[in-house]
């Protein structure tokens, strides 16, 4: 056996020994933005995230062309007031689990609207995740869904 052949067959040899790696798969369920209103110049995007890997990962960004900015938002509680704030860290998506981003928790965030956000028309939007990267979407307009989620404490 030639030297060539044998590191050949070693290289061989240790691909196979080691461990797969698989980075984590994502998954995007049910996804839709509407406005803030008939002449917004705000508007959001709803969706729920699936990790099927074996790693943690973060959302830790958002892009889109339909705004100024784009931000990660979650509301927090003031009292009896419920306020809006960005989430500079992104939200943890655990292995082998979900996360929701919904009206009146955590979701992406348009502000400064290029234009306007048309009923049954998408907006494209980059997700970007820590670990899985860019993810690509086109999101339907949905300006009349009323899912809003009630929140624990809080009168309605």
């Amino acid at each position: 056996m030639s030297f060539k052949s044998f590191a050949s067959s070693a290289l061989v040899a240790a691909i196979f020994a080691l461990p797969a790696f698989a980075g984590p798969e994502i998954s995007i369920e049910d996804p839709y933005a509407r406005a803030a209103g008939e002449t917004a110049v705000a508007g959001a995007a709803f969706l729920v995230i699936h990790n099927m890997g074996d790693e943690d990962d973060r959302l830790i960004a958002a892009e889109s062309g339909i705004a100024q900015r784009v931000e990660l938002h979650t509301h927090i509680a003031e009292g009896d007031v419920m306020r809006m704030v960005e989430v500079p860290e992104g939200f943890e998506v655990p292995a082998g689990g979900m996360h929701r981003l919904q009206r009146g928790g955590d979701h992406v965030m348009f502000m400064g609207l290029t234009g306007p956000m048309v009923q049954g028309e998408t907006v494209h939007v980059t997700l970007v995740f820590e670990k899985a990267g860019r993810v690509e979407l086109d999101i339907p307009v949905d300006n009349e869904r009323n899912d809003m989620m009630p929140m624990e404490g809080m009168s309605h």
